[in-house]
């Protein structure tokens, strides 16, 4: 195909097997594939199996949300030599019900792209979606973010393929979604851009700050309520008065034009934070 084409040729692989065959057919790329990714062995082996080659290697996410064994594949990849090395953002298996196969799980990629902002990072739009009906909006989101590229699947009949027949695009339908998606710059050297930008991410820093005051304000009052309920010997979590504040938070952020998972997540994490507290003063020379 790279004779005929000119095209360079990527291959998934699992373990140093694959890793030998790819090395000894000249082929140009490779990559770590989610479920391997997940496992430090395979990644481990693989790694060894590359060491000190030029092969560019790109990894996909593990299959959990969990970012710190993402880092952990790409550092081992790292320590055995290999420079060129990229990321994949394929969503991650979710056990709630979702219109998509796989949760896209964006603050995950923002994450590890604020920190490894030199990474080439790509999106796999026909995994996470798991349909070909959702492979636009999806491509659209993760350029909206700011990654480099996509890898979408295309076969010239999908309805013959061995695996994952339902998230693959003819190439006439490839290339009529690369005609739609829009590509917006990283930047703009527009300085009427740049002012208003500056000024609106001011705004931005003045109103987190605000933020962090309230949150401190009401943890002191949470504290409060820990001292309260120690004293008079009662139980921390109130599960009833808690669904009724999270209930009612959700339906002011709705008339607040907020959306409801937003809403829950935040406040979610804020009454874990406030249990927490609670449950040291509760701890605290008992």
């Amino acid at each position: 195909m790279r004779q005929e084409t000119g095209l360079k040729v990527c291959t998934e692989v699992a373990n140093e097997k694959h890793v030998y065959e790819c090395l000894k057919y000249g082929i140009d790329m490779v990559w770590i594939g989610a479920r391997t990714s997940a496992n430090p062995f395979m990644v481990q082996e693989i790694a060894n199996a590359l060491r000190d080659t030029d092969m560019p290697v790109l990894v996909k996410n593990p299959v959990n949300p969990d970012l710190d064994l993402w880092i952990g594949a790409l550092e081992r990849l790292n320590m055995a030599g290999i420079r060129k090395l990229g990321v994949i953002h394929r969503g991650f298996t979710s056990f709630r019900k979702m219109k998509y196969r796989n949760d896209p799980g964006w603050q995950v990629a923002v994450e590890l792209r604020t920190r490894y902002p030199q990474l080439p990072f790509f999106a796999d739009p026909s995994h996470m979606g798991g349909a070909r009906g959702f492979i636009l909006e999806l491509s659209q989101r993760a350029l909206d973010l700011g990654l480099d590229g996509l890898m979408i699947e295309s076969h010239c009949n999908p309805s013959v393929a061995l695996s994952d027949a339902s998230q693959q695009l003819t190439p006439a339908q490839l290339h009529d979604l690369l005609g739609e998606i829009r590509v917006r710059e990283k930047q703009s050297e527009d300085k009427e851009y740049k002012e208003n930008l500056s000024q609106l991410r001011a705004n931005i820093d003045v109103i987190d700050e605000e933020l962090l005051k309230l949150l401190e304000s009401r943890m002191d009052i949470s504290r409060k309520i820990g001292e309260y309920k120690k004293a008079h010997n009662v139980a921390i979590v109130q599960a009833q008065r808690w669904d009724q504040i999270l209930e009612e938070m959700v339906k002011q952020g709705r008339d607040h034009g907020l959306p409801e998972d937003f809403v829950a997540a935040v406040y979610n994490a804020i009454h874990t934070a406030s249990v927490q507290a609670q449950n040291e003063i509760l701890e605290r020379d008992s």
